[in-house]
């Protein structure tokens, strides 16, 4: 029944109708345009990071910025954001089952990690709790960027740790080449039984321009080395529609997106025995997106854009067929950005952006009270090239207020200041250092939570008056880039000044363990490094030889011993293969025992990941391209539990798993 019901789904997607020429090859990246066939780029880094101002790509940008995009983002894209892109070194994934995974970036998550969906926050409450799945949809994605390290000067205090922008063009900045273009796919992955089909469509000319997407997922309860992992099915549905108007002066559109999720947690698979029932969670959120870019529109000012979002958002916790807990948002941002024209060699911009957001949690097991929330921002950010070495920097202020419903109004004001400078002294080599001061306001839950939580098996209780954190953080960089051989490596060191955590107390209350949210000062420090050598180039094919490896070392001062859940440190290879019809890879992931553990939390043990990826592009012509593919996941069926997951201990990661499907790109 599912597989008809996709089946259905996608048929007229698969349809004879004009379409855009295409061809591939293993490191060729997909643009953002709607033109959404495969396009030729030498380096990933060559992909415009919409994620900042004035255009850049990710090697322009002297700040750390990471970028998934066409077959490299195809080969990686998993069920939730945080397993997409733990392939990018320095971020992994906070894993409940697959439905839920928030990125965690060097080490910090949850409201340090500022979740985007072209360039807005995602509004959902996967920053509430670890159960909490992140509402964004990575196969309807065209790239996903990553800005490692704070990024609070650009998008607020709750980007302290980095940023995800999830890019999915919704509403259209211009039009296909050929008037109308469009992909397809669709897979069935052995581990879970379960089957997803998507579809996206572009069309327009130089006057106006729209677009369509489509997803659904249906996977049962996965697989685990010696059995299965009870209550962890997931189901979801996606789509949207969106049209814009287009000329010489810019662009004006909007959207409307629809995103439902159901999904079991597998902290709670319930026991028939004690009458428990298992807990599982609906969600739904209605997304309403107004964007446009005016070029030149007065003197001075080469570009406006503008961004207004408007956010529905609702999830209840189900135990059995009884509603618990029901989560709620309604929330109206906007940002509002001016690129000037160069002033003394300086190019730049400058915005505002504000939010207001209500939460609400109703019900029995009610841990965190009604708040509203109030923020405000302006911000500068500004460059320049002398010769060899370029300058960025750049300041934030912002104000932001916390209101429960019956409690006193928190009022807080944090401040950002940021520099970086990149001096390329080879054509081939250039050395980054980056220096940030970056403060965050509490969230909600931090400040007021109190109470069981029953999808996320714990009893929080918050501080009300926790007051700002703040980081300073050092980076050094250096980066390669050769005919045979491209790299990067970094360092850095990050030091917060009373950074708030939750802490395992080693107590019970209701059968479940007790957590505090608590301060401390912390430090973080870590290295990364990535190189991609290109082993040979000729009439078989193209061979490339990927390493990467990653470590973050935090420790709480005064006696406080480590941070709570930071990733395990790990290195990795991928050899790589590709010719005109096929590519192909295979790799593994060697993550270490993660023994520098907190106070009640147990050691990880290591687990090594292997991965391959075979495609076949069996048409391609001047109307499609199709593209068979396999994908295999933990091929050796290894029990794997990551260091970063509250539920680590009852819920490990998927055994084995084959992936069988199609794409189609027109």
């Amino acid at each position: 029944m599912r597989k008809t019901l996709l089946a259905l789904t996608l048929a007229a997607t698969f349809a004879p109708l004009p379409a855009l020429a295409t061809d591939t090859t293993d490191d060729a990246v997909q643009d953002t345009s709607p033109e959404t066939g495969r396009k030729h780029a030498r380096h990933l880094d060559a992909v415009v990071v919409t994620a900042v101002p004035l255009g850049q790509n990710a090697d322009q940008i002297v700040a750390p910025v990471a970028v998934l995009s066409g077959s490299q983002l195809d080969d990686v894209k998993g069920v939730s954001l945080g397993e997409t892109v733990s392939s990018i070194p320095g971020v992994q994934s906070s894993a409940l089952g697959t439905a839920v995974g928030r990125p965690i970036i060097r080490g910090l998550d949850g409201p340090r990690v500022s979740v985007l969906e072209n360039g807005l926050s995602s509004q959902d409450v996967s920053n509430v709790s670890q159960d909490h799945a992140v509402t964004l949809e990575p196969f309807l994605a065209d790239q996903i960027e990553v800005l490692k390290g704070p990024s609070t000067l650009l998008y607020g205090s709750g980007a302290i740790g980095g940023v995800v922008n999830v890019v999915d063009g919704r509403v259209p900045e211009k039009a296909p080449a050929n008037g109308f273009a469009g992909r397809a796919e669709l897979r069935n992955d052995s581990v879970s039984d379960g089957q997803t089909g998507l579809f996206r469509v572009d069309a327009g000319n130089d006057q106006f321009a729209i677009h369509a997407d489509g997803m659904h997922r249906d996977n049962g309860d996965y697989d685990i080395p010696g059995g299965t992992l009870a209550n962890s099915a997931v189901k979801t549905t996606a789509g949207s529609l969106g049209a814009s108007v287009l000329g010489d002066w810019g662009y004006v559109g909007l959207s409307i997106a629809r995103f439902m999720d159901l999904y079991g947690s597998p902290a709670e698979p319930g026991d028939a025995d004690e009458g428990e029932a298992p807990v599982h969670i609906k969600m739904a959120q209605t997304n309403y997106n107004l964007k446009g870019g005016l070029l030149q529109p007065f003197a001075g000012i080469e570009k406006i854009e503008f961004n207004l979002g408007h956010n529905s958002y609702q999830h209840v916790e189900y135990e059995g067929d009884e509603p618990g807990t029901t989560f709620k948002t309604n929330s109206n941002q906007a940002r509002i950005i001016a690129t000037h024209a160069p002033v003394a060699g300086w190019e730049g911009a400058f915005g505002i952006q504000t939010q207001h957001r209500q939460f609400a949690a109703v019900g029995d097991e009610t841990f965190v009270p009604p708040t509203t929330t109030r923020s405000a921002g302006i911000f500068l950010t500004e460059q320049q090239n002398f010769g060899p070495v370029k300058i960025e920097w750049g300041l934030r202020r912002d104000k932001q207020t916390v209101q429960p419903i019956d409690g006193a109004k928190r009022t807080f004001n944090p401040n950002s200041l940021s520099g970086g400078v990149s001096w390329r002294f080879t054509d081939n080599w250039h050395l980054s250092l980056n220096l940030d001061h970056a403060e965050r306001a509490p969230s909600e839950e931090e400040l007021f939570s109190n109470g069981p939580h029953a999808a996320s098996a714990t009893y929080e209780i918050g501080d009300a008056k926790l007051g700002k954190e703040s980081s300073n953080q050092a980076e050094l960089g250096l980066h390669f880039h050769g005919d045979i051989v491209e790299g990067k490596v970094a360092i850095y060191y990050n030091r917060y000044k009373d950074f708030i955590y939750l802490a395992d107390t080693g107590t019970m209350e209701d059968n479940l363990p007790v957590r505090n949210w608590a301060r401390n000062d912390a430090t973080f420090r870590g290295a990364e490094a990535e190189a991609t050598f290109h082993l040979a180039r000729g009439n078989s094919g193209h061979w490339d030889l990927r390493a990467f490896g990653d470590t973050v070392r935090a420790t709480l001062d005064n006696g406080g011993g480590n941070v709570p859940r930071i990733p395990s440190g790990r290195v990795g290879a991928q050899l790589r293969w590709n010719n005109s019809d096929v590519r192909a890879s295979i790799g593994a992931v060697r993550y270490f025992k993660q023994d520098k553990v907190a106070a009640f939390e147990t050691d990880t043990a290591g687990y090594t990941l292997v991965n391959a990826h075979v495609a076949w592009t069996f048409v391609n012509n001047d109307r499609t391209q199709w593209e068979a593919f396999v994908d295999g996941n933990n091929l050796t069926n290894q029990t794997a539990r990551p260091a970063t997951s509250l539920f680590k201990d009852v819920a490990p990661l998927p055994g084995r798993n084959v992936s069988v499907g199609v794409r189609a790109f027109f």
